[in-house]
């Protein structure tokens, strides 16, 4: 008895009509199948929806074993879509309703449910199917039945891969689970294919091997395609086994027939020695409108033999298959591609990982015994030394002491795995820089840590001094992996990743993040082709925490359309996703010209909604801002547990090593640089290499350089920031004028209100805030936010300040240039300087009024807080509260002109600044 268990699912029109199916069963012995029968049968059931129908249908025998007695079990049901879709909310109840049951049960209940549940399926198994048979055929009214039953039905027979396969492909792109449940992610990336791009058609040609009657077995042949004005051919082959694919982009193509030829080099000819003499074979035509078509999760296209058409060459075949499918077909990615210039490594595409990064922190506690050379001088008999220790590339000194004194200094590098071999430690004089003596540490054997609490043992090493020093003294050392920080490779601002370098401390990811690459519109030319004309040779890059995604390349198209999609695990809403856009010169030897970027943040996004926009990009270069283009993106941030996206919001955002043993801001920077570099440099050497100035753009390098337009906008937005403030006081102000009497009025009455009903402000405060929220939401941006060109100033900025921005650093400019720069920027710093001056006298002024700098306004101040006392503890404090409210905004008519008794007095009060040369 065989048991196949496999179920097919085919689509039909409605009303459905009669409709005959065949199967036929195949048997395989050793390596080759035998034909063992058929059977045919006549769908009439399928005029009622959801009726199941169990089949025994007899085997017509086959030639080859005529005394085989085969029944054929068959079930059969047609489900329309308002069917299909109530039996998965019905299944979505089911599934509440246990994972409820599960919950309210206690542990011993757990474990021995599943073994009843499968002695229960294992009985209903092994029943006999003819009372299967029996209760389907004498049903007369089977609709509301089987909704009745539907739930035993499910129970009885547990859904198969391909079942499974089909419901989870049929889901919308909305996650409905448990919002408290967090579970696995695997199953909605494997539902999320190519939804976010458009199906782009493809002509595959596979082209497996050759089978030649008449010649020689080493003879080499290869297989040419023709289309139109397309043609390629195999790679030259003696075995004749090719197993080629090729993709032709089914747009571009300008005929309707395809030609497949054979041809063999029959040795090198008498006119061009250095050339082979080809001779075709024959030829295999086919017409493109009958091609058939492949979309997954259909199984791939079995290759044929054709017969090859030659006039002079019989008996020749060769092994083909030819069908019409997309981007998402599985052969795609290794085939060779019309619209990427074919099998260029440089133009496919790739993801890469950018290395597993930590810090290395060395403590340097002391050092004994140490040989140093003798010295005649008795004033230098007390030398000054230093521990210098060397990581790959990465040099760091500690300070100088004394002989015999103690550091207690950490020295932190950034190590990537795979890790460098060893970590040097020097020991220095400090009079010439001479090396007393050293210690390698491999690096591999050193201990981590992934918190405050593991205490590293620190440990005593032997200096070696050279050959004829093998012993320079010891040095006491304590060193380890820190596993609990992040180590950063980009800039704080837009960075993609906060989790820390140890594996135990990473939490499962709260979602995924589904990016789209569609395509681009309008791009400029980059560079030139054949004279004036110019094209662009455009790829993208994005990145996302460690992963990197580069789409294939799409040469010398001004609208190229891409349509990849690619997922990463979301493990922090408040990160950034950067895209970038790049013409590839790689491949011709040149470097990568960036054509611009987009920075997505995640926080912005609603859950489980596609954004589908266009976004402008704009590059940045000594001659000013230049829009290249649009690039459209489809973006969409699934979560898979509200709750942990909340939780999210009220956890650090940096790990808990960054608050406990925090590093200074200036190291930071050092070890940000330096990580970045590292990453730069591993990812040039992989192959294809991802390019530095590729990187380097993508992780924004050059925060740290000096730019008088980023200066600006800085300060543009620290204006902006307190532009509500300003308008809160200008706004008091002219209640405080009567510029608008009525409204003056109003507040006097409100101010009434609060001194009367104070335990009511508080919560009128919080209810004004929220209806002023909540009105606001309909003012909401539903777009994401990119790079804006006004808010970097990138119009405003003059074309001298722009070339300061891009100069090298040191700068190899004329002088006069350098001094014109060096004026404008020590204009700058006087105005810097004058309000940082004049922040710090108002300071200095509250400061000398309580420490009797200047002896009568202090004694003021004395007397004034007596006074003040006496009257809060004899006044009530709501009667002083409507009083001081009434003197703010009096009329006019009361009001002075000169600036009141308090400005006067503060203004008088001394500060530093006549001490100050």
């Amino acid at each position: 008895m065989r048991s196949w268990s496999s179920w097919f699912m085919i689509s039909v029109q409605w009303p459905p009509r009669f409709w005959r199916s065949t199967s036929t069963m195949i048997r395989k012995l050793g390596k080759e199948a035998i034909f063992s029968g058929k059977s045919s049968w006549l769908a009439l059931f399928l005029l009622v929806p959801e009726l199941r129908v169990l089949f025994i249908i007899p085997w017509r025998k086959g030639v080859s074993f005529p005394r085989l007695k085969v029944r054929l079990v068959l079930k059969f049901f047609m489900l329309t879509k308002k069917l299909l879709q109530r039996r998965r909310s019905r299944k979505k109840r089911q599934q509440r309703r246990s994972h409820r049951r599960k919950k309210s049960q206690p542990r011993k209940t757990k474990k021995k449910h599943p073994k009843k549940k499968r002695n229960q399926t294992h009985r209903r198994q092994s029943s006999n199917p003819q009372d299967a048979v029996a209760a389907s055929t004498s049903e007369t009214n089977p609709a509301p039945e089987e909704e009745n039953n539907q739930p035993l039905a499910n129970k009885e027979e547990p859904p198969s891969e391909t079942a499974k396969y089909k419901a989870e492909t049929g889901k919308s792109t909305e996650l409905i689970i448990n919002n408290l449940e967090l579970r696995s992610l695997s199953g909605d990336r494997n539902r999320i294919g190519y939804d976010l791009v458009d199906p782009m058609p493809f002509l595959y040609v596979r082209v497996v091997k050759a089978k030649v009657a008449n010649k020689e077995p080493a003879c080499p042949l290869h297989a040419k395609i023709v289309i139109g004005t397309h043609s390629i051919k195999t790679k030259t082959q003696i075995d004749r086994d090719w197993d080629q694919v090729f993709a032709f982009d089914k747009e571009r193509l300008n005929s309707c027939s395809l030609e497949v030829s054979v041809w063999t080099e029959e040795g090198q000819n008498e006119e061009a020695p250095s050339s082979l003499a080809e001779s075709c074979l024959g030829t295999v035509p086919f017409d493109l409108q009958e091609v058939p078509k492949r979309v997954p999760p259909d199984s791939p296209l079995a290759p044929q033999w054709y017969s090859l058409e030659s006039e002079s060459e019989t008996g020749n075949d060769v092994m083909v298959a030819v069908w019409v499918g997309t981007q998402a077909d599985e052969a795609f990615q290794e085939a060779w591609q019309s619209d990427s210039g074919g099998l260029i490594p440089e133009t496919r595409a790739k993801v890469y990982l950018s290395p597993k990064l930590w810090y290395l922190r060395l403590t340097v506690i002391q050092t004994q015994d140490l040989q140093l050379d003798l010295v005649s001088e008795a004033k230098v008999r007390s030398p000054e030394i230093f521990v210098k220790a060397l990581l790959g590339a990465q040099l760091f000194k500690t300070s100088r002491t004394q002989v015999g004194s103690a550091w207690n200094e950490d020295l932190v590098f950034v190590a990537a795995e795979p890790f460098e071999p060893f970590l040097v430690v020097k020991v220095a004089d400090a009079s010439n820089g001479q090396s007393v003596g050293e210690v390698k540490i491999h690096v591999s054997s050193i201990d981590r840590r992934t918190d405050d609490k593991t205490e590293v043992k620190s440990r005593w090493f032997n200096l070696i001094g050279g050959e004829n020093k093998p012993y320079a003294g010891r040095i006491h050392i304590r060193v380890c992996l820190e596993g609990g920080y992040h180590v950063l490779d980009e800039a704080a601002h837009v960075t993609s990743d906060v989790r820390a370098t140890a594996k135990q401390l990473t939490k499962p990811p709260i979602g995924l993040l589904d990016v789209g690459i569609r395509g681009a519109n309008n791009l400029l030319p980059v560079k030139t082709k054949d004279g004036p004309c110019g094209t662009t040779d455009a790829y993208v890059v994005a990145k996302y925490g460690p992963k990197w995604i580069h789409t294939r390349t799409i040469l010398d198209r001004f609208n190229p359309h891409w349509n990849e999609q690619y997922t990463w695990d979301v493990y922090d809403p408040c990160t950034v996703l950067t895209i970038g856009v790049f013409d590839n010169g790689r491949y011709k030897g040149d470097k990568d010209v960036s054509i611009g970027k987009v920075r997505l943040r995640l926080s912005t996004l609603d859950m489980n909604k596609v954004y589908r926009n266009s976004h402008t990009l704009t590059v940045l270069s000594p001659d000013g801002a230049k829009k290249m283009g649009e690039i459209e993106i489809a973006i969409r941030f699934c979560c898979s547990s509200w709750l942990s996206l909340i939780q999210a919001y009220g956890s650090p955002m940096l790990p808990r090593m960054h608050h406990v043993s925090p590093l200074g801001p200036a190291q930071q920077d050092i070890l940000r640089y330096t990580a970045m570099r590292i990453v730069t440099a591993r990812l040039a050497r992989s192959e294809p290499a991802l390019g530095q100035e590729v990187v380097q753009f993508m992780l924004d390098s050059d925060t740290h350089v000096w730019s008088m337009r980023r200066s600006k906008a800085n300060w543009f937005r620290v204006v902006g920031c307190l532009s509500r403030v300003a308008s809160l006081v200008r706004w008091l102000d002219e209640i405080r004028t009567w510029v608008h009497p009525p409204t003056t009025v109003l507040v006097h009455g409100l101010l009434v209100a609060a001194v009367v009903c104070s335990h009511l402000v508080l919560p009128t405060i919080f209810m004004y805030a929220f209806l002023i929220l909540a009105l606001r939401l309909r003012y909401c941006r539903r777009i994401p936010y990119n790079v804006e060109s006004r808010l970097s100033y990138v119009d405003v900025v003059s074309p001298d300040e722009l070339d300061e921005e891009f100069d090298e650093f040191p700068t190899n400019k004329s002088s006069d240039t350098i001094r014109i720069r060096y004026d404008r920027l020590r204009a700058l710093a006087s105005r810097v300087q004058t309000l940082l001056g004049d922040v710090a006298v108002q300071g200095e002024r509250l400061e000398a009024l309580f420490s009797w700098k200047d002896p009568r306004a202090t004694g003021i101040l004395l007397v004034f807080c007596l006074f003040v006392s006496l009257l809060f503890y004899l006044v009530p404090l709501k009667v002083l509260v409507l009083g001081a409210g009434f003197y703010y905004i009096r009329h006019p008519r009361f009001r002075d002109d000169m600036p009141s008794i308090p400005i006067n007095f503060f203004r008088r009060l001394p500060s530093l600044s006549d001490q100050i040369m």
